[in-house]
């Protein structure tokens, strides 16, 4: 292409970075308006923060379109023109003339559908490319070829675009693939957000990046609705969201909810690493029945007369009395810590009548000339009720559990483990056992949020919480008050008389003043959804949701009573023994048939030298499994390299695989067994080397299992002892098949033992 046509290109990309600035500058002006605001009523006040959080996420919006904002244009057979970008734009104008068009729009659908045979009135398709705002090339798409003289054009130039992304250097955060979209892609993206869609595809077809383009879709398309309830995005693991952390905003999307599994129970950090025999029994949907025995257990009756010292004297709980309490409060159907009340209210009634025909009054015969009042009675039962003896009583029989607790107590004590769990075997619930303080697993979090739903809030503290909360708001609104007048009374003299001057800080501390703003700014629905566990989404999108155990598929279905979800993964890569081979089988019971699946079948990111060695391990693992197709060659087999020693030789080879790879990025693979030994032997000779749970994806070198490798890729891949790998887990070669499809260009394998079955090709 001229230098002449990128010019002219450039001309009109710096016009549409100019509205965009402005755009900016113009928020950012009104949000400085709308901050000097202050005082008025508490709605006042309310509208204005809200508005000021609108305009504050316009203006992050705006920042997140600073590369690449046009990408491409199209040219119609009836001489009209539409550039393609990142987000609409349009002229300041009263005729509000469209300057780009959101490549989410329906008008946009032909630059990525439209072919020579299909071309959908598009003459010329073309690809804009760019650094930051500068335009550094042009590819056109001659369409028709018929209609169009090309000689001022390239030749048809279709998979440049595509392959120069697929060539590229990995930066270690994932870009987005909105100037790359393939027909099959756009397909998933904009299907119907009804319903459950299962995207089914092998390695490198895309899958997390059309996962991520369609919640940028569904936000554009259903903006009202999901912006509202939100989206919930869920990932394998940190470093993974960390990787595609800055997708959506690429995308002019802030608002979607990225999460672990271990990270949607509030207040609870789940980060502890488990063996694989208790994550697989946490995850067995039978642990549903489980929490529900457990709580049911702590709903006791005493098998003889309880007795309590009240001012002194003995009043007995009665085994029959606490049955019917029991049977009463769980007839309501209320939550366990709800149903207390009735339990305690039945337990109360039936001491207080004790004391009375202790003291020789009659609270059945009305005629009877000691008749106790129904005040009195009710006097007594509320000093009952407040009596420290009969409360310890109560929570003996029916403690206020937090979900926290209630699964701590569950896994410590033995006695509460084998009435809980009649249906495990020993060495499943020993698999359980755990000592005191030893903290979460992401495999706790359905388990406590299961235990949640089944134990609700303690009332008595929600009921407190809500009287606090009220009177603090009216203290801050009071002194809210006294801050406005003071305002507006700035003419008067204070200084002979500063001691006796009432101020804000006269009725609430500095603290407090300073955190009401910050109360009652706006959060984003992200923000508001990750602090609630009662959230429910729009939308929820799993990325590897193979990997979802039983108990998790349970938790996400609460969070989603639509059912609207985006569910991406491959069956032949589940690596852990509590997923799923088969979606049907995860699905079924919440949506019975009703969920639609699609395939990607097109290999992007994994070169055919290297799907050809995955491809055997693929067919050792279930022959019947299609390997996906791949576009591209490298022209680079994968080697191989046995060593005698493999903590002392791996380093160099790694070390010469990084000057291969240059700017790129090398990931080692080792066992889980190793990684903390060969990690360390990597680090100590090739700097800059990153290891562990929460690598660095930006540093050139990083060590990790294939646990942490899962939804990754990199340049090229070190894979070490690939037997013990496989060894490690009973799905150890759905996890070595994960490890050999990381690499865009290079892949070598170092091992120490015999190379497993698949890995072994004939003659070697």
């Amino acid at each position: 292409m001229s230098s002449e046509e990128i010019e002219r290109e450039q001309a009109y990309v710096d016009k549409l970075y100019a509205r965009l600035d402005a755009m900016r500058e113009n928020a950012s002006g009104r949000l400085d308006q709308v901050l000097l605001q202050s005082g008025g009523t508490h709605q006042a006040r309310s509208e204005r923060d809200s508005i000021a959080a609108g305009y504050h996420d316009d203006i992050t919006e705006y920042g997140g379109l600073e590369n690449g904002l046009c990408f491409g244009r199209l040219d119609f057979d009836n001489a009209e023109r539409s550039y393609i970008g990142r987000r609409g734009l349009y002229e300041d104008s009263p005729e509000r003339a469209q300057l780009l068009m959101d490549w989410r729009a329906p008008a946009a659908r032909p630059f990525y559908l439209a072919t020579v045979a299909s071309p959908e009135g598009v003459r010329v398709r073309r690809h804009i490319r760019s650094s930051g705002r500068a335009v550094t090339g042009i590819d056109d798409e001659v369409l028709d070829l018929t209609a169009v003289d090309t000689s001022g054009h390239d030749a048809v130039t279709g998979e440049s675009v595509l392959l120069a992304s697929l060539n590229a250097r990995r930066t270690g955060r994932m870009g987005d693939i909105v100037e790359t979209i393939q027909a099959e892609q756009d397909r998933i993206i904009r299907a119907d957000v009804r319903g459950i869609l299962v995207v089914q595809g092998g390695p490198g077809t895309g899958k997390t990046a059309v996962a991520l383009h369609r919640a940028a879709y569904l936000l554009y398309t259903h903006r009202r609705e999901l912006t509202q309830r939100g989206v919930l995005v869920v990932g394998p693991n940190t470093t993974f969201l960390g990787y595609i952390g800055r997708v959506l905003p690429s995308l002019g999307e802030t608002s979607a909810l990225l999460s672990t599994v271990g990270g949607l129970f509030p207040g609870v950090v789940a980060e502890r690493e488990e063996g694989p025999e208790a994550a697989s029994v946490k995850g067995s949907i039978v642990m549903a029945e489980v929490v529900e025995r457990a709580v049911a257990d702590r709903q006791r009756v005493p098998g003889e007369p309880m007795e309590i010292l009240v001012e002194r004297d003995p009043v007995w709980i009665e085994p029959a009395v606490a049955e019917r309490a029991r049977e009463q409060a769980r007839r309501s159907l209320k939550p366990h810590n709800q149903a207390r009340a009735i339990f305690a209210e039945i337990v109360v009634d039936g001491l207080a009548r004790q004391i009375a025909e202790r003291i020789g009054a009659d609270v059945l015969d009305p005629d009877a000339p000691n008749l106790l009042e129904e005040g009195d009675l009710a006097e007594m039962r509320a000093e009952l009720a407040e009596d420290r003896a009969v409360l310890a009583a109560l929570d003996e029989l029916w403690p206020v559990l937090t979900p926290q607790r209630l699964l701590d107590d569950l896994y410590e004590w033995d006695d509460l483990l084998e009435a809980a769990t009649p249906m495990l075997t020993p060495a499943q619930r020993a698999a359980l056992r755990r000592e005191p303080g030893g903290g979460w697993t992401p495999a706790d979090v359905p388990l406590l949020d299961e235990a949640a739903e089944l134990l609700g809030d303690d009332e008595r503290v929600m009921r407190e919480k809500a009287r606090r909360e009220k009177a603090r708001r009216e203290r801050i609104a009071y002194a809210q008050g006294v801050l406005d007048i003071a305002a507006g009374s700035e003419s008067y003299e204070f200084e002979d008389i500063e001691s006796e001057v009432l101020t804000a800080f006269d009725l609430i501390d500095a603290d407090e003043l300073a955190g009401r703003h910050e109360e009652e700014a706006r959060l984003t629905v992200a923000e508001r959804a990750a602090a609630d566990r009662r959230w429910m989404f729009g939308h929820v999108i799993v990325d590897e949701a193979q990997e979802l155990s039983e108990m998790v598929w349970r938790l996400l279905m609460r969070r989603c009573p639509s059912k609207s979800m985006t569910l991406v993964g491959d069956v032949a890569q589940t690596g852990d023994e509590a997923g799923t081979t088969s979606w049907e089988h995860v699905l079924s019971p919440y949506v019975d048939d009703r969920w639609r699946l699609e395939h990607l079948t097109v290999n992007y990111r994994t070169p055919a030298e290297i799907m050809d060695l995955a491809a055997s391990v693929l067919a050792e693992l279930d022959p019947s499994l299609e390997v996906p197709t791949s576009v591209r060659e490298t022209g680079t087999e994968p080697w191989t390299s046995h060593v005698d020693d493999l903590a002392a030789a791996l380093p160099a080879l790694v070390a010469r695989e990084a000057a291969a790879v240059g700017d790129g990025r090398l990931a080692v693979i080792v066992p889980s067994g190793s990684l903390t030994e060969l990690g360390a032997a990597v680090a100590a000779a090739v700097p800059g080397t990153a290891v562990g749970e929460k690598v660095d994806l930006e540093s050139p070198v990083v060590v990790l299992d294939v646990k942490r490798a899962k939804g990754l890729e990199f340049d090229a891949v070190v894979l070490a002892e690939p037997a013990a790998i496989v060894a490690e887990s009973a799905r150890g070669l759905s996890d070595l098949y994960v490890a050999l499809t990381r690499a865009t260009q290079r892949l070598g394998i170092v091992h120490s033992g015999e190379l497993p079955a698949g890995l072994t090709r004939p003659g070697e």
